[in-house]
């Protein structure tokens, strides 16, 4: 039997498009390196991130 890969929560709503002030993706408002990282981090250090990313999409509505 085939172990399954658990699903990783993601942000992603495929607008992929960044943000030259704040570098910031617009779609998601997270930065490049937590976008290319964002599989190999941690549960608890996502789940982090999810926490400031309705402030920092705010903040990018400004």
């Amino acid at each position: 039997m085939l172990s399954q890969t658990p699903t990783i929560q993601s942000p992603c709503k495929l607008i992929c498009e960044m943000d030259l002030t704040s570098a910031l993706c617009k779609g998601c408002g997270r930065t490049r390196e937590e976008i290319a990282t964002w599989s190999r981090m941690t549960p608890a250090k996502r789940a982090f991130i999810m926490t400031e990313l309705e402030d920092r999409m705010a903040e990018l509505d400004k």
